[in-house]
């Protein structure tokens, strides 16, 4: 049963559920790259400072260092803020995937932030941001990604970075919002049909832990996640010529052996489509990775960011 349920949970977390456990190990991975409290405490008081300067958090795309809580459509949401940049550079905004705070992305904007401004921030549901009053779909959460760019950006173009359901949610947002996003990193994002690749990739007939990781999934996609955020299928809508790098995980399904191999061409399949997005899209697989890419291969992670920064930044 605790075997079942471990794999249960990794799968769910590259579904974009995240559940505690695999979320708390990459969590303890970044806890030493994170502010503490104080330094927390002392980075946003300067950050009010700072934005009353420039009014409301505007000003040159760095309006504030440090965390802090933002009002956007009526909620309270949780943002950090890092690093500084040329005018014409965007900014990057890494999305973390679901079940998982902005904590989890600390040691990847720590280093993106030597040389870039860098936002994070917790979706409605996750990590300090305030619960959902309801289920949420994507147009619910583009509003709330909408409302935390017009606070950090200063109408500055964005690369988004997104892990597992952050990639998706990022590759959603982007064909609608051209005129905002240059650029898109997709690690191991969510993939754009999961439920029905997951229903082909374990029938029906399937029993034990095979069924429950199948149905598991299926009820996350439908809402059953911390966000209430419903995973739907869809295709994928182009996001103009934009630089587009997706990066999928080596293995990731070695402890469902009857159906690992159709669940890794599942996920494959699924990346490739993603590479619809743009006819600039390129694809990589991170050597030695599973799911969670910027922490095992943070170097693979910050190298392709910082590439689809510069080509954006030479087309701007």
């Amino acid at each position: 049963m605790l075997k079942t349920t471990a794999v249960a949970a990794t799968f769910c977390a590259v579904a974009g559920a995240g559940i505690v456990g695999y979320g708390e190990t990459t969590a303890q991975a970044a806890q030493a790259q994170t502010p503490t409290q104080s330094q927390a405490q002392a980075q946003t008081q300067s950050a009010s400072s700072t934005a009353a300067r420039h009014g409301h958090g505007h000003g040159h795309g760095d309006a504030f260092s440090g965390t802090k809580k933002i009002r956007v459509g009526g909620y309270s949401v949780n943002v950090s803020c890092s690093g500084r940049s040329a005018a014409r550079k965007p900014v990057v905004v890494l999305m973390a995937g679901g079940g998982d705070g902005l904590d989890t992305m600390a040691g990847l904007q720590k280093t993106l932030s030597k040389k870039a401004r860098v936002c994070s921030y917790d979706r409605l549901g996750e990590g300090e941001s305030d619960q959902p009053n309801g289920t949420q779909t994507i147009d619910d959460s583009s509003r709330i990604l909408t409302g935390v760019l017009d606070r950090v950006t200063d109408d500055r173009p964005v690369v988004l970075a997104g892990h597992s359901l952050g990639g998706l949610i990022a590759a959603r947002y982007a064909p609608d919002h051209r005129d905002r996003v240059e650029g898109l990193v997709l690690m191991d994002a969510t993939i754009p049909a999961l439920t029905a690749g997951v229903s082909k990739a374990i029938p029906d007939s399937a029993t034990g832990m095979a069924a429950e990781l199948r149905d598991q999934t299926i009820a996350v996609n439908e809402g059953q996640n911390p966000e209430k955020f419903i995973i739907a299928d869809a295709k994928v809508r182009s996001a103009g010529n934009i630089p587009v790098q997706i990066i999928r995980h080596e293995s990731q399904y070695a402890e469902v052996p009857d159906y690992g191999p159709a669940l890794e061409e599942m996920w494959a399949e699924g990346q490739e489509q993603w590479r619809a997005l743009s006819g600039r899209s390129r694809i990589s697989v991170a050597a030695g990775s599973g799911h969670y890419i910027h922490v095992d291969r943070p170097d693979i992670a910050v190298k392709a960011i910082q590439r689809v920064t510069a080509q954006a930044t030479a087309h701007s």
